[in-house]
């Protein structure tokens, strides 16, 4: 069984020497990924049955202010990627297109998909939500191009601190729910699927990816 869930990211034929090394194939790709992940994520939200804890947040944000939960999203990741500073990390252009693409794919998701009534469908939105993550986020880690400003954080606070990245994780998403929670963002059972199952959907997708950049390159 483990088999089916991959431990690593795969060296994939469109990988990236380095963080700024642009081709039409890789950035296809991280493009196509990263709004998978914005569209799983808006999902999610529509399906009113409990956010991604980050969208917590996002959401309380764009309540307060007003916004769009898309624009909330975008003010998110360029606050998160600010606190990459005194890390000294550096941002790569999959770095950036994580914080434009994503939240424009959420608020198109949002403005377009209507909210459904029947709960059988929600849930469905929920599933579906959370597989699309994982598939988006598979992608865009492969190119190579930069993680996301919220991965980038958790690997700085990890490195600087000595601490296990899963706790590291764990502490960082516990304060953004708590506090997207106050704001009036909604949480759920959604959530709670969320965060039980978004770390075997990045592992089976990237299992998926893996089989097919071998069979490819065959």
């Amino acid at each position: 069984m483990r088999r089916f869930f991959s431990h690593s990211i795969p060296i994939t034929n469109w990988r990236a020497p380095h963080q700024w090394a642009l081709s039409p194939l890789r950035v296809s790709i991280l493009v196509v990924g990263l709004t998978l992940f914005g569209i799983g994520d808006g999902l999610l939200i529509i399906s009113h049955l409990g956010n991604a804890p980050w969208s917590v947040l996002s959401q309380g944000l764009s309540r307060q202010l007003s916004i769009s939960i898309g624009w909330a999203t975008f003010i998110v990741s360029a606050a998160v990627l600010l606190l990459w500073i005194p890390f000294k990390q550096r941002p790569g252009i999959g770095t950036l297109a994580n914080i434009l693409v994503i939240a424009l794919a959420i608020d198109l998701t949002v403005a377009w998909v209507p909210a459904p009534e029947a709960l059988v469908v929600r849930a469905y939105l929920v599933i579906s939500g959370i597989a699309l993550v994982g598939a988006g986020s598979a992608l865009y880690l492969t190119c190579g191009l930069g993680v996301g400003p919220r991965d980038g954080l958790m690997t700085a606070i990890h490195y600087k601190s000595g601490l296990p990245v899963a706790r590291v994780r764990a502490g960082i998403e516990g304060v953004v729910l708590a506090l997207g929670w106050l704001l009036g963002g909604r949480v759920g059972i959604g959530t709670l699927l969320f965060a039980l199952g978004i770390g075997g959907a990045v592992a089976l997708w990237l299992t998926v990816v893996g089989l097919f950049t071998k069979n490819t390159a065959q």
